[in-house]
């Protein structure tokens, strides 16, 4: 079997929706045209692991363009769009993926694209290259390296290098200018909201948001929330990051003084079980919890689950808890991902940067495969700086350029 997803008839919805990205992501279309010259992944079997909505598809069919086998599937069970996955199999391309898969189901899927033995491995995560270390290990001398898109996978990937576990070059995408300071920060702080907003049909403006996190992607959160006229208060472990969202001008303070008067929380931290049953007790009655981070532990699901004295589904997407007598707090998403398990992900346009890094890395390792050495990869800033060039170019931007005599000065020892 080449492929498994729900129903290949659904295809032409999902069309429409590639179609829709391909129209509004100027530098894939850029690669696309490319590839198609160069064939840069002919005879080369690529497996992926991104969220399968639209974007990623396009994403797929730009690799596909280059001559690349593709073996796709999604990296969140409540990510996955049918209609998107069919389009990608009625194109020809391998898909294993559903929308709402269970552990066993998820797993298996993972299982389904690493038995094809790829070469090139793109990660959204972590879960294709755990596999690999854990489950077929027999099949990592045919991996030439990978690319990993998010803070999550790579705090896995250093965890893995620092006990020299890691056995082929990855590539941090996440770590690229232009991936985490604008998919992180833009893509994240504007999805994040659409999700919640069109999940709850709630406002915002006059409401106190608890941010849980202020790294990149917390800087967009809290940005979006005060340009939504929230009150915005920020929970932190990294002092010189509280210090930083103090002088961005948010209130800073531990989660459980937070927790007795937030309207929403937003976790976005990487970490696990940032609100627990003691900060479930404290909250409002009606708060609204969700979660920006990759894995659904960011919440305490678990401990929520096993205190509530009652749970019912409120509307698609939001679970009501009530965790005293007469007292409900809701979370959206199951805990997940709420701009993809409740939303349509970051916009096409800060996707395009983000997957065009992806694009170009994955051609680097190609490239390069006989003098890669280290198994953690920074972007090469030339990748990071073409990419700029390119979006900048579609804005219908221009910048200067330095001139010989400024070059020499900036390179010039001398004081003058």
């Amino acid at each position: 079997m080449n492929s498994e997803i729900r129903d290949v008839s659904l295809a032409p919805s999902g069309e429409l929706k590639i179609d829709w990205v391909r129209k509004n992501c100027p530098l894939l279309r850029s690669l696309e045209e490319e590839f198609v010259q160069e064939k840069p992944f002919l005879g080369v079997k690529i497996a992926l692991s991104v969220h399968l909505e639209a974007k990623t598809a396009y994403l797929c069919k730009v690799l596909a363009a280059g001559g690349a086998d593709m073996y796709i599937t999604g990296s969140n069970p409540l990510s996955t769009q049918d209609d998107v996955a069919a389009a990608l199999v009625a194109a020809g391309l391998k898909v294993f993926a559903w929308y709402g898969s269970t552990p066993e189901e998820y797993d298996r899927h993972i299982s389904r694209v690493l038995e094809a033995g790829p070469n090139i491995i793109i990660d959204d995560g972590g879960d294709l290259v755990h596999a690999l270390h854990t489950k077929y290990p027999h099949l990592i001398p045919g991996v030439i390296g990978g690319c990993e898109e998010t803070t999550t996978g790579i705090i896995r990937l250093m965890a893995m290098e620092a006990k020299d576990q890691l056995r082929f070059p990855m590539v941090m995408v996440n770590n690229a200018d232009c991936k985490h300071l604008f998919d992180n920060r833009y893509g994240t702080g504007q999805s994040v909201w659409d999700g919640i907003n069109r999940t709850t049909n709630l406002i915002v403006a006059g409401k106190i948001v608890v941010v849980a996190g202020y790294g990149w992607c917390g800087k967009g959160v809290a940005m979006r929330a005060k340009g939504l006229g929230a009150r915005v208060v920020v929970t932190e472990v990294d002092p010189v990051k509280a210090i930083e969202a103090i002088m961005d001008g948010f209130d800073v303070m531990p989660m459980r003084k937070a927790a007795a008067i937030g309207d929403f929380f937003v976790t976005v931290t990487g970490c696990c079980k940032v609100i627990t049953k003691e900060d479930f007790l404290e909250m409002k009655n009606g708060a609204i919890l969700c979660n920006a981070g990759h894995f659904d532990v960011e919440i305490d699901m678990a401990g929520l689950r096993e205190m509530a004295l009652s749970a019912r589904e409120q509307r698609k997407n939001i679970m009501c808890y009530e965790v005293k007598k007469d007292h409900f707090i809701y979370v959206l998403a199951e805990g997940r991902l709420v701009n993809l398990a409740a939303g349509d992900g970051h916009p096409a346009e800060i996707m395009d940067m983000s997957f065009a890094i992806q694009a170009l890395s994955a051609r680097y390792l190609v490239t390069h495969k006989d003098t890669l050495t280290e198994k953690l990869i920074s972007v090469p800033r030339e990748i990071d700086l073409d990419v700029a060039a390119r979006k900048l170019k579609f804005m219908g931007k221009s910048i200067d350029a330095l001139s010989p005599e400024q070059e020499a000065y900036l390179h010039s020892s001398a004081v003058s």
